[in-house]
């Protein structure tokens, strides 16, 4: 039984970054689907499906990213920070800054899954998820 499934999702794109897989599937749920999306927003991975199927949970196909001259992904680092032992909340002023921009955060606020920097031009503030940089 997965305790935590935010984790067992960025540990499953980091372990198929890692063994250098194009496609990784991941089982589905309404958090990870938004998350994904942000992902392919925000150009860190190439495509993704949802693969939905009526009475099952389904999963999300996720085609990873790689620059075609060195072999190396988008994504060097996924964090996760707020866990189900700790959750970390943050309000619209102590936003953090990835990397100094060059990487995102991912909340779950009020309005829904977005980056730091959506979160920052809408003044709200949430629960960080995870940092990828």
């Amino acid at each position: 039984m997965i305790t935590d499934p935010i984790a067992d999702y960025l540990t499953r794109i980091r372990n198929a970054i890692r063994a250098r897989h194009r496609i990784v599937e991941i089982p589905a749920s309404n958090l990870k689907k938004a998350m994904t999306e942000l992902l392919h927003e925000k150009g860190y991975i190439k495509q993704y499906k949802f693969d939905d199927q009526p009475n099952k949970q389904g999963s999300i196909k996720i085609g990873l990213k790689y620059n075609p001259g060195t072999k190396t992904s988008p994504i060097n680092k996924l964090e996760r920070v707020s866990k189900p032992g700790l959750r970390k909340y943050v309000k619209a002023s102590e936003l953090p800054s990835v990397l100094n921009g060059l990487g995102i955060a991912i909340l779950s606020t009020s309005k829904g899954i977005m980056s730091d920097k959506e979160a920052r031009q809408m003044k709200l503030g949430g629960e960080v998820l995870c940092y990828i940089y």
